[in-house]
């Protein structure tokens, strides 16, 4: 590695190549690959009887090599007098018509469009570091003098991105047609020392008149289907894909790493939609894994993708272990693509994942798939929108791996998160109708199901609802006593439908600021508001602010269960804004005397969790949380009473049964009891 530069100026001095090529000495340096590599795309564009003008030859055996194979006119010209003495010595006998010339290639002096073909391997790098780009402008510049109409640069490079926009954006400006290759490694090839970025070529084709509307393609391999692009910003964006997957694969192919979880995804050829997303998980070193079970592919079936074993960095890794191979790559498929069935997958996924295989392993091995239940799952796609605060979203039915249905609101720009979620049963009128053909495989129509608002699909939700416990509902002294609840945000309303369903004699206000998730609520999620039950269009703190400015509004229950769209900060739940102590103390104000402030919680940051814990304990006296199993999210129960901590936790428990006892039927038909467990939901509540 002493041989190559130290800084990227280096590159274009004719001084620096001089001390490089006396070092080196006879032995011939590949700069970016040999013939065998770039051979292939050579010949596509370079003919044998083109007159070639191989610029910045160096001491490469590449020239000699097409002279082998028949290429007679190649005129190679360096900087370097060493190597130009050098490589006309070595060649004088055996390829006496193989010249070599010290010339500047910025300034050559040959005549206007006397060459077919313009050679460069990494000459275009070397120049570009050079007075910000201007020495690789005048070469690009003179090469496009030289080449007579139809001619082509081609061009062997890292693509680095300042380097390749500098080119294309020439050739475009000039109107030439570009096209860039990207050669990938073979596979089994990689080895400590080579590059991990992968080598491109670029072809600039020169016509006689300037196109109005730019050729932009890229390849992948020296036969790859080209892929046009319209602009020079995604072609470059392509680049920059394909620089980023080799230096994964790369890294998968030399190491092992168990701490991290490396996700790469793969675009659909034609559409350029994403199709799969694969996250590769290692063992823990020590691990007693058998010698076999070396590499491993998990499809997550559809409607899974967000399941805390899939989605979470300690649930794939659970899963790895559970699998018990050397490398475990979990691959998840994508909405809006077609999956035949899980052959189809297997035989789509296969030429790719060997790429992401461990180091050491043959590649003639056989990779497992592994599955869940041998199918692909089951999604379905019911309605799809666009809201102006938070985007586009979609609204589909899943088949959980428990074989329920369920529907959710998903937002595209977190596809990982579920926004809204609710269990679908067959609707009244479907019961009437009889399916003596019914299989386990079979789904009812989206027509014949209805939304089950007796059960709460989020962990977090149970908690907040059995949280009322400790308001007393269900006592014999708290008997048709009303419960009024304020709520922030709506989601698919399935809390505040809960609450009016199922608790006797609840009033639930819902603010909310997206006016499409209400209707999205509304049309597919079942919701439906009454005189018990209202929603207000508007910001949940400009709502707090105006009822407590007003006065004489009290609740017995305010809840915060409102995303953060802001994905920069460590906290996804709520927003920064809705945990200053200032809109703390106005919660506080707006609370009955015996009222509580229940808070849905998702912080990964544990300085920040710390600070919004320490506001909340400096308003409420008492505080208590339950952390979600398996989930990032936690409940925070705040009351505005203080409460003997010797005596609240074990009171708590007499209170769940009143609670749960009195919960009321669904009074919609057919009617329901609510599916779940109060004791269950506070036994892990821990005082702070």
């Amino acid at each position: 590695m002493s041989l190559l530069p130290r800084t990227a100026e280096e590159f274009s001095s004719a001084e620096y190549w001089e001390r490089f090529f006396k070092k080196r000495g006879e032995r011939a340096f590949e700069w970016y690959g040999d013939y065998n590599k770039l051979c292939g795309v050579l010949h596509k564009y370079i003919k044998v009887q083109d007159k070639v003008l191989v610029v910045g030859c160096g001491n490469s055996e590449l020239s000699e090599q097409l002279y082998d194979v028949g290429y007679k006119h190649l005129t190679n010209i360096d900087i370097s007098e060493t190597v130009v003495a050098h490589m006309n010595q070595r060649n004088a006998e055996r390829r006496p018509d193989l010249t070599f010339h010290q010339v500047d290639a910025t300034q050559t002096p040959y005549e206007d469009a006397s060459f077919q073909a313009a050679l460069d391997k990494g000459t275009l790098d070397a120049m570009a570091s050079e007075e910000e780009g201007a020495l690789a402008r005048r070469m690009i510049t003179e090469v496009g003098r030289v080449l007579k109409v139809g001619g082509r640069y081609v061009c062997v490079t890292l693509a680095q991105e300042a380097v390749i926009k500098l080119a294309v954006e020439h050739f475009v400006h000039m109107g030439w047609a570009v096209r860039l290759h990207c050669l990938q490694e073979e596979r089994g090839k990689e080895e400590e020392d080579t590059f991990a970025l992968p080598v491109f070529v670029l072809v600039c084709t020169k016509f006689r008149q300037p196109m109005p509307t730019p050729i932009l393609e890229m390849c992948v391999g020296d036969d790859g289907a080209p892929v046009r692009h319209t602009q020079v910003c995604e072609l470059l964006s392509a680049v920059r894909e394909y620089q980023a997957y080799s230096v994964l694969r790369k890294r998968l192919r030399t190491s092992t790493d168990p701490g991290s979880s490396l996700s790469l995804t793969l675009c659909n050829a034609k559409t350029g939609l994403p199709r799969y997303t694969l996250t590769v998980q290692d063992c823990p070193p020590g691990a007693k894994v058998p010698r076999s079970n070396q590499f491993a592919i998990f499809i997550v079936p559809r409607g899974s993708e967000t399941a805390w074993l899939y989605s979470s960095t300690e649930g794939r890794r659970q899963l790895a272990a559970s699998a018990n191979f050397r490398r475990l790559v979990i691959a998840s498929m994508h909405r809006n693509q077609e999956y035949t069935d899980m052959q189809a997958v297997q035989s789509e996924l296969s030429p790719v994942v060997m790429d992401l295989a461990p180091p050491g392993m043959p590649t003639n091995q056989q990779v497992p798939f592994l599955s869940v239940g041998g199918d692909l799952g089951w999604r379905e796609e019911v309605s799809r929108g666009v809201s102006q605060l938070s985007g586009e979203y979609c609204v589909e039915n899943v088949r959980g791996e428990d074989g329920e249905l369920y529907r959710r609101l998903v937002f595209l720009s977190n596809i990982s998160l579920v926004q809204s979620e609710s269990r679908l049963i067959p609707s009244a009128s479907s019961h009437k109708k009889k399916n003596k053909k019914k299989t386990k495989a079979a789904v009812t129509p989206s027509a014949c199901l209805s939304v089950d608002s007796g059960f709460l699909c989020c962990a977090h939700h149970e908690v907040m609802v059995a949280g009322l416990s400790m308001l007393g509902v269900g006592t014999p002294q708290n008997k048709d006593v009303p419960v009024s609840v304020l709520l922030v945000g709506l989601g698919g309303g399935g809390l505040p439908q809960f609450l009016r369903d199922f608790v006797p004699d609840a009033a639930v206000e819902v603010v909310e600021l997206d006016p499409v998730v209400l209707e999205v609520a509304k049309e597919w999620f079942g919701f439906r508001p009454d005189d018990r039950l209202t929603v207000t269009l508007g910001d949940g703190l400009e709502r707090i602010c105006f009822l407590e400015k007003e006065g004489g509004h009290l609740f017995d229950v305010i809840m915060f269960d409102v995303d953060n769209k802001d994905s920069s900060v460590g906290m996804s739940c709520p927003p920064a804004a809705f945990v200053e102590t200032a809109v703390l103390q106005k919660v506080f104000n707006l609370l009955t005397p015996r009222g509580m402030f229940i808070l849905n919680l998702v912080c990964r940051d544990p300085v920040l969790r710390k600070d919004v814990l320490e506001r909340v304990k400096s308003v409420f006296p008492t505080v208590l949380s339950r952390k979600i199993a398996e989930e990032i999210n936690e409940v925070l129960l705040c009351s505005r009473e203080e409460k003997n901590a010797a005596h609240i936790l074990p009171s708590l428990s007499q209170a769940a049964k009143n609670f749960q006892s009195m919960l009321s039927c669904d009074r919609t038909e057919p009617k329901r009891r609510p599916l779940i467990d109060i004791a269950e939901m506070i036994k892990d509540l821990k005082l702070e």
